[in-house]
């Protein structure tokens, strides 16, 4: 039997991973799983791809008094009720224009102090809008634990491939398989779409952000290229019901 495993979901894309027993699957995805992202002073994508650390930072979002906190390593704590200025446009790798507005307050400075270069922090327009492609994201715990013994590392932890959802109860990569499929979790019905191709995220801690994994050769080495130049981990979906879903739910043909 395939079930759910683990959600991961975060306020601030890049930021601490929160992994809630329970959320409802939307149109958007989960409307509070990446609302707000970093950008550089031009105006480009700031990540954990170019600052590994920002996973050591949590971020609590509360979308009914629009209160944003940042709990940061060393113990300090930024908090305040999120103001927009100026509208903004975010290429997000190439793939597409993400609307939003710079936020006003007390984290820019913060987050520009820790990761030690300009940054300004960005809401984006709509619900769950800083996700990369599409809004839910799959893989197994068997494709984790396949990479992590191909590599030779001890530890499979799911976690550094930042996927919304993870499942048990799969072989290793059978998610690949299941483009244009449809299946039931908990209230909610997905539309399986086609591989999510990852970057250098990938190698990093997920508790520590520092690389200590190269996830993205091993994958190379045993699954190929997509199109000679892209490495594969996990799958796109989108939501056809919306509905709420639980950690240990069936995943199952619906």
């Amino acid at each position: 039997m395939i079930s759910v495993a683990r959600f991961s979901i975060t306020p601030v894309k890049s930021l601490a991973l929160h992994h809630p027993d329970e959320v409802l699957l939307e149109a958007c995805g989960v409307a509070a799983n990446r609302r707000f992202f970093l950008v550089r002073e031009d105006g480009r994508l700031f990540s954990v791809t170019h600052h590994g650390p920002l996973v050591r930072v949590r971020a609590e979002w509360d979308a009914a008094t629009e209160r944003l906190l940042l709990a940061f390593p060393d113990g300090a704590v930024v908090a305040d009720i999120v103001r927009v200025e100026s509208g903004i446009q975010t290429d997000f790798w190439g793939g597409r224009m993400v609307h939003g507005r710079v936020v006003s307050g007390p984290w820019a400075a913060a987050l520009s102090a820790f990761a030690g270069e300009p940054l300004r922090l960005v809401r984006a327009d709509a619900p769950g809008g800083g996700v990369d492609v599409e809004p839910v994201t799959v893989s197994s715990t068997a494709s984790a634990a396949e990479v992590a013994s191909r590599g030779g590392f001890a530890s499979p932890d799911g976690r550094r491939y930042r996927m919304l959802m993870e499942l048990d109860g799969c072989s290793p990569h059978e998610e690949d398989s299941w483009k244009g499929r449809r299946f039931r979790a908990g209230q909610a019905v997905l539309e399986m779409f086609g591989p999510v191709e990852r970057c250098a995220a990938t190698t990093r801690d997920p508790d520590t952000g520092i690389h200590d994994f190269d996830a993205l050769r091993t994958i190379a080495a045993y699954r190929g290229l997509r199109d000679g130049n892209k490495i594969d981990f996990g799958v796109y979906a989108r939501v056809l019901e919306p509905g709420r879903v639980r950690v240990g739910d069936r995943f199952e043909p619906g």
